[in-house]
């Protein structure tokens, strides 16, 4: 399973916020240049973001955008739910309460079960990554004697 860029640049943009917390609103031009990202995707996933209420936006010469909660609050399955969509590999272990199941097989696929073990797996990793362990990893990383680090 692979994300598209709207989760990836979506987690490194909302670990840049988290890194600022505290100190007042950031740009997206400071984001995108630290990032290496373009100003214009940005605008677009924080439109999605500011929606689901993970940022803030603040208006005004000195305005960007800030975390609405604390980085500990924030998971990154949040963060990529928002963007992405579920992060089911196979739409068939969704459970839609309008539909159900598309396939008539659901109750009785092995395969089901593989995929539904997957999507609990993954749903499991990034619901307990949060914007804070991000920033204590990031401190970690960067702390030892000459080790650069990107996300």
């Amino acid at each position: 399973m692979k994300l598209s860029t709207k989760g990836r640049y979506g987690v490194k943009a909302m670990f840049e916020l988290a890194l600022a917390h505290g100190n007042g609103p950031t740009s997206l031009n400071i984001i995108a240049e630290k990032q290496n990202l373009s100003i214009h995707y940005l605008e677009q996933l924080f439109s999605s973001l500011r929606k689901a209420e993970l940022v803030r936006s603040i208006r005004g010469a000195q305005g960007g955008y800030i975390l609405a909660r604390n980085p500990e609050e924030i998971t990154v399955g949040e963060i990529i739910r928002t963007l992405e969509g579920p992060l089911a590999p196979s739409d068939c272990v969704i459970e839609n309460e309008d539909k159900g199941h598309d396939c008539n097989r659901a109750g009785c696929c092995v395969t089901r079960t593989v995929w539904k073990k997957i999507w609990d797996s993954i749903n499991d990793v990034v619901d307990n990554i949060t914007l804070q362990d991000m920033i204590d990893d990031h401190d970690k990383m960067t702390s030892e004697e000459g080790y650069m680090y990107y996300i």
